[in-house]
């Protein structure tokens, strides 16, 4: 038995062009297209704006005569037997889209009007002088024009997904970072606490020692007091009782008496030692290296959470002959002076502009540049990438490999892809730029006013340089972690 699918496709095939239904009374007109004689009737009766125009084929166009219609008794064979096998295999169809005006099926499309006809409408004297097409035919550079907007909305999401790896990645470092960073001032707190406690303990010893010493010397004291008053209490009471006497008894050894009390020894007792005031005075010095502990503690702890100073050192063998280089290699002059340096492919021969030397593939790094701008010149500092343009024109963007900004007379300038001009605080003769290398960080700050100049975003994927521009007589730079 014929499948259900086998039987709506040979239905298809014998459906009327103008009514979309089974072919009833099939007949045939001159260019060979089939039609239901009723169907074809109506088409014909309908009026055109032209009485005397030759009817046209609903389908092909091709003129035809009115009375000329010829039975196809072969065709209405064939559509009653499908008629019969729809019954058995088939306890439905589904409706194909007809014209909501004609209830005939749609076969064209109005360009002009981007609406969708049926062959009734079609021959209707609005859509005469339109662009009509075939469905098929009308869809095909809609298709490709919908292919075009796939193609693009395919490669925006396909940038968007690659933003968004890129990002999740950029967190996942931060995070790690973080995480480090929290695992550090764990550990530096926890030795700062134990070396803490191991101070507290001694200088509290130390404490309770002078206090033992102190109360010791005290007692000392009040007994040596006590011994010094009672003698004194003793010499008062005997020369009290002798000046009470008669003057016999008063004489009477009174030369000896005299002598005792004039020739007696005051002793003068400190109730604390030279030497126990000297420790005492001495105990802030026992704090010494509790102050040294915690200032390593804070370098500890301000290194864990910030770049590693950078040993910059500018590379000969990239600057232009127009830069006076220190023996040092760390400061740089503009000359309009060329300098006898050989050429070689690192060396940039347009910009003058330097590198600085070894560069970095990982990690978190700072250094400090000092700018002198003698007279309306102009510095350019940043990072580059390796494979930066040394010849020729080197456009200073990040689409070409450079995150830099550039320091003149009045404004400095972030070098992005078009430059914009910052609205800073105070014009910075000291920068600070910081790279975190997984993150894709370069950060700019004034050294002096610690006022954050600019920051660029970037995914660094090979080794990048501390870069360095310079222009006009007698300007230079300085660099220093």
């Amino acid at each position: 038995m014929a499948s259900a699918a086998s039987v709506t496709s040979l239905a298809d095939e014998v459906n009327c062009p103008i009514c979309q239904g089974t072919l009833r009374e099939p007949v045939t007109i001159d260019c060979g297209h089939n039609f239901c004689r009723g169907c074809l009737t109506r088409y014909c009766e309908i009026p055109g704006p032209d009485p005397e125009e030759a009817l046209t084929c609903p389908l092909c166009k091709e003129p035809f005569r009115p009375g000329n219609f010829r039975p196809n008794w072969q065709l209405a064979s064939v559509v009653e037997n499908i008629e019969r096998l729809k019954l058995v295999s088939t306890p439905g169809s589904d409706e194909e889209d007809v014209c909501q005006e004609h209830g005939e099926k749609i076969y064209f499309f109005c360009e002009d009007d981007e609406a969708q006809l049926c062959v009734v409408c079609r021959e209707a004297w609005e859509h005469r002088a339109h662009t009509v097409r075939f469905l098929e035919d009308a869809a095909g550079p809609y298709r490709e024009q919908i292919q075009k907007c796939l193609e693009c909305l395919r490669k925006e999401r396909e940038e968007i997904q690659r933003i968004q790896s890129r990002e999740n990645e950029r967190i996942q470092v931060l995070l790690c970072q973080v995480a480090t960073k929290r695992q550090k001032v764990i550990f530096e707190f926890a030795h700062l606490c134990q070396f803490l406690e191991e101070q507290q303990s001694i200088l509290l010893a130390q404490l309770e020692k002078l206090d033992g010493d102190i109360l010791k010397q005290q007692d000392d004291f009040d007994v040596l007091v006590s011994e010094e008053l009672c003698r004194f209490s003793n010499l008062i009471s005997e020369l009290e009782e002798k000046n009470g006497r008669p003057a016999r008894e008063l004489l009477t050894d009174i030369r000896s008496t005299l002598i005792r009390c004039e020739t007696r020894k005051c002793r003068k007792p400190e109730a604390v030692s030279p030497e126990l005031g000297q420790r005492i005075r001495d105990f802030p010095q026992q704090a010494i290296p509790l102050q040294r502990e915690m200032k390593v503690f804070l370098e500890k702890l301000c290194f864990e959470l910030d770049y590693e100073p950078a040993d910059i050192c500018l590379d000969p063998q990239t600057s232009h002959p127009k830069l006076l280089l220190s023996e040092d290699r760390r400061r740089a002059q503009f000359s309009y002076k060329w300098q006898n340096s050989p050429d070689n492919p690192q060396r940039f021969d347009r910009a003058t502009c330097v590198l600085a030397h070894g560069g970095f593939t990982e990690g978190r790094h700072t250094w400090l540049v000092k700018v002198d701008l003698a007279h309306g010149g102009s510095c350019t500092v940043g990072v580059v990438s390796e494979d930066v343009a040394r010849k020729g024109e080197l456009r200073l963007r990040p689409e070409e490999g450079v995150w830099a900004v550039r320091l003149a007379w009045g404004f400095v300038s972030a070098l992005g892809s078009f430059p914009t001009r910052l609205a800073l605080g105070e014009q910075p003769r000291q920068v600070r730029v910081s790279l975190d290398y997984e993150v894709g960080w370069v950060t700019f700050v004034n050294a002096v006013s610690q006022e954050p100049i600019y920051t660029f975003t970037a995914s660094f994927t090979q080794k990048v340089f501390p870069f360095f521009g310079l222009w006009g007589r007698g300007s230079s730079f300085s660099v220093s972690s």
